[in-house]
């Protein structure tokens, strides 16, 4: 019996044995199937749009003499707004253009003013200088726009006035321009301010 039950265990043993190579032969012939690659799609968060618009009017090269020769450089004249009454000039010089920019950016904000606005326009006609050029802005009816050119419509436009008409005299200079086209918005008076220095209401004034 003993004999019986050892050949027995010796066929059983044989037969698994023979099923588990069947089986890694079978596996073994299956294709390898290659799992799929997901995409992670990162979003990048949403800079904040700023209200504030820089418009660049101007670069020029400019050199200076020092002891071992010419030092060159370049300066950056750049128009600051929000078109909504506030606007300001910077410049800048730096040995790169980029440079120059960003600096004449800043300067810009630092020289902020508020400009009066009364129904898309001026309130009242008014002449600016600076050095040896002048700017004249004169108030506009609706539908007439920005009646400028260079440095001048630049100003005007991130200022927010819409219809405004205007001529440069004196000097053809951008950065005179629009430093005269400054004073004449920094020198502006409304209807209030003018009726409370004289002391009377706005409706005596206005009749």
């Amino acid at each position: 019996m003993s004999e019986e039950k050892l050949n027995e265990a010796l066929e059983v043993a044989e037969t698994e044995t023979v099923e588990t190579v069947e089986v890694v032969a079978e596996a073994s012939e299956k294709p390898q199937r290659r799992g799929k690659k997901r995409r992670i799609e990162t979003t990048e968060p949403e800079k904040p749009v700023s209200e504030w618009e820089e418009r660049v009017v101007q670069i020029s090269r400019v050199t200076k003499v020092v002891k071992g020769g010419k030092k060159l450089s370049f300066r950056a004249i750049v128009i600051v707004g929000n078109k909504k009454g506030q606007v300001g000039v910077g410049c800048a010089k730096a040995s790169e253009v980029i440079v120059a920019i960003q600096k004449a950016i800043a300067d810009g904000r630092k020289n902020l003013i508020m400009v009066p606005i009364f129904k898309t326009t001026i309130p009242h006609p008014i002449t600016g200088r600076s050095g040896a050029g002048s700017v004249m802005l004169r108030p506009a009816s609706e539908g007439t726009g920005v009646i400028a050119g260079g440095a001048v419509r630049s100003v005007l436009e991130l200022a927010g006035i819409e219809n405004i008409l205007s001529k440069s005299l004196g000097s053809k200079s951008p950065l005179n321009a629009a430093n005269a086209t400054m004073e004449a918005l920094k020198s502006l008076r409304t209807f209030n301010d003018v009726a409370r220095r004289r002391g009377i209401a706005l409706r005596d004034m206005l009749n």
